[in-house]
């Protein structure tokens, strides 16, 4: 299941004061940045959490504006660079047969998805000290991919929010392992929306979450290890057939997986 991890590797700044950044500049992309020990490093008006090597970590969303302003300081003395984020082009995604009360909840439902969608929030800001994060991650499962990050989503013909995720399908049962190692914040069996809903700290922000999982084989507090089984693919939620939909957020940021593991193994992936 391991992918070649093929990032874009840059340094920002003159060579005498080099800040080296691994990763996509582009929507949805996640970057690793290395800076010296005792510098510190923000994002725009965000400082960011560094290791004690000066490691840091940060990503753009799906509809991320085409700059951002790094800046590294060391005492009073300061730099700063404009990152320049690539644009990209979003498809439009026709789902037809979801159930229509999962694309239209009915009032009873609606204080039930208020509580899950807080779950999911907090186990998100979860912000370990964990490394995990800036080690090369690898697919869940293997397998074509039906739905891609940021394709805005119409159910039943009915426009709703963009898919902020990477669907690989696969028949039910099918196991399904942790990209990296992490500690897993939310184990649940079955959310309205989501069905069974897994959400794993990688470290520094940086979070996966699996949904319409069928069965979720790990509990929350629990240490897994990259490679490990922690759950089994399903259709559950708000699915028409089974597959893994696997996001990774940093901090409250949506990220594309892809953009992060590299291509499907064995070019799997649907075109």
């Amino acid at each position: 299941m391991r992918s070649a991890l093929t990032l874009l590797l840059l340094t920002v700044f003159s060579a005498a004061q080099a800040v080296e950044l691994s990763g996509e500049l582009a929507q949805g992309g996640l970057l690793i940045g290395q800076a010296e020990p005792g510098e510190r490093v923000w994002l725009g008006k965000k400082e960011l959490k560094q290791t004690p090597d000066g490691r840091f970590v940060f990503g753009f969303g799906r509809d991320a504006k085409p700059s951002a302003l790094l800046k590294v300081c060391k005492g009073d003395s300061c730099r700063e660079q404009r990152l320049a984020i690539r644009q990209r082009q979003y498809d439009i995604q026709r789902i037809e047969g979801v159930p229509q009360n999962t694309v239209t909840p009915p009032p009873e439902v609606l204080e039930r998805i208020r509580k899950e969608n807080a779950q999911v929030a907090r186990a998100r800001r979860v912000v370990s000290d964990s490394l995990a994060f800036a080690g090369p991650f690898i697919w869940p499962l293997e397998g074509p991919i039906t739905g891609v990050f940021g394709s805005q989503r119409v159910y039943n013909g009915e426009p709703r929010r963009p898919h902020f995720g990477v669907d690989v399908a696969a028949s039910t049962g099918t196991p399904v392992v942790a990209p990296a190692d992490a500690t897993v914040t939310l184990a649940h069996p079955d959310m309205y929306f989501s069905g069974g809903t897994l959400v794993m700290d990688h470290g520094y922000g940086v979070s996966s979450t699996f949904i319409h999982l069928s069965e979720v084989t790990v509990k929350e507090g629990q240490q897994v290890r990259q490679g490990e089984v922690v759950g089994k693919v399903g259709a559950t939620g708000r699915a028409t057939g089974p597959h893994l939909d696997w996001r990774m957020n940093w901090y409250k940021v949506r990220l594309d997986p892809v953009l992060h593991v590299g291509p499907m193994p064995q070019q799997m992936a649907k075109e």
